[in-house]
């Protein structure tokens, strides 16, 4: 027992065992935002060079993290990824942290990651479309977001059939 108090103290003191300086839980809203990223990413089966940049860009921008704390949170984020059923393992988290112009947020970035290649793939499409009604972004916005989206990343969106 006194060892393993010793082994506690030496662990705060200066010099001590290292510890993980920044903890993402899977509760962290966060982890659910940059989950639901990532699963854009992964969504069409090519991780892009120009994806990845983005996804941390945007991150970083979102809750103001510098290097070290992004790359935790995309750590995190893969992890929850790879033990996910499916997104909506995520939106959960995301509507019941965020309003709905914070769950609009989280669809338009997701939809500056499924542009950042200059294309769009049709799994892609689906899975914002179907993860924004999950967050109960209502269609027009969806529509508006979409649409502002590849604009500002130069894709051209098939058009609508009837």
């Amino acid at each position: 027992m006194l060892a393993r108090l010793q082994k506690l103290i030496r662990g705060f003191a200066p010099g001590g065992p290292a510890r993980p300086r920044y903890v993402f839980d899977e509760t962290d809203h966060r982890v659910a935002a940059a989950g639901l990223l990532v699963y854009a990413m992964n969504v069409d089966g090519v991780e892009s060079p120009a994806e990845k940049a983005r996804v941390a860009a945007l991150l970083q921008e979102r809750f103001s993290l510098d290097e070290d704390e992004t790359r935790a949170l995309l750590a995190a984020a893969g992890e929850r990824n790879r033990d996910a059923l499916d997104f909506n393992d995520f939106t959960g988290v995301v509507k019941r942290a965020y309003n709905i112009e914070g769950r609009q947020r989280i669809v338009e970035m997701m939809w500056e990651i499924v542009f950042a290649d200059g294309m769009l793939h049709e799994f892609e499409d689906n899975l914002v479309w179907r993860v924004a009604e999950a967050l109960d972004v209502p269609v027009p916005a969806r529509t508006t977001i979409r649409s502002k989206a590849a604009a500002q990343n130069d894709v051209l969106l098939p058009e609508a059939s009837e």
